[in-house]
């Protein structure tokens, strides 16, 4: 498939038998993790069929584990759909915002909120008490 990826990526399959389609579609996906950080160390993935269910369909669950320098960025939850490359697109998705604000707070980019004052609220400054 000709894709370079500078980190390693482990894949496993779950309670389901491995695909090389899906594997190659979670490969495609992992590669484009570099454009938002260059310095991943691993990269996990893991697709699953849930035993319980509580539809009729199958349905994936896509869970993702990034290792990077000092950090670990995971997809907060199991991503569950019944087509098994939306819930890798939408787990990677989920990956790549937490990627992008790791990488935003390692350059010191987050957003600093000014501390509350309610003192310097207008509103509380011209409040006269009934009594």
């Amino acid at each position: 498939m000709g894709l370079t990826m500078k980190h390693a990526l482990q894949v496993t399959f779950c309670d389901m038998p491995k695909s090389e389609a899906v594997e190659a579609d979670i490969r495609s996906h992992a590669s484009k993790l570099d454009n938002f950080c260059d310095h991943i160390i691993s990269c996990r993935v893991t697709v699953q069929v849930p035993a319980k269910h509580k539809r009729q369909g199958k349905l994936y669950s896509v869970n993702i584990d990034v290792k990077v320098p000092g950090d670990e960025v995971c997809s907060t939850r199991h991503h569950e759909h019944e087509d098994v490359y939306v819930a890798i697109r939408d787990a990677f998705d989920a990956v790549k915002r937490r990627l992008e604000d790791y990488v935003r707070k390692q350059r010191g980019q987050t957003k600093l909120h000014e501390p509350l004052d309610p003192l310097a609220n207008s509103s509380a400054s011209t409040f006269e008490p009934l009594c």
